[in-house]
């Protein structure tokens, strides 16, 4: 994803369509929780961790390491500005 436009329709698609879901009552609560926390957790730390390795900012046994509150930050600029 080293299309800047791609990552961020992959990042924003899959919260959307959680909202939409939520919003029509196609979901409820529970699973709207289960599914924001695992798109945060997995989902974007994978996301994030693999457009970052394509950029070779980080080696892809460091991905996990992305879980971590606040090591994100530290790719902040690589990662949604820069191609």
């Amino acid at each position: 994803m080293k299309n800047l436009f791609t990552f961020h329709l992959a990042i924003f698609t899959p919260i959307v369509l959680l909202v939409l879901l939520s919003k029509y009552d196609y979901i409820n609560s529970n699973y709207f929780v289960i599914g924001l926390l695992t798109y945060l957790y997995i989902y974007r730390t994978f996301t994030d961790g693999f457009r970052l390795v394509e950029k070779d900012l980080m080696k892809r046994n460091e991905i996990w390491r992305l879980i971590i509150p606040g090591k994100r930050a530290d790719y902040f600029i690589d990662l949604y500005f820069k191609k």
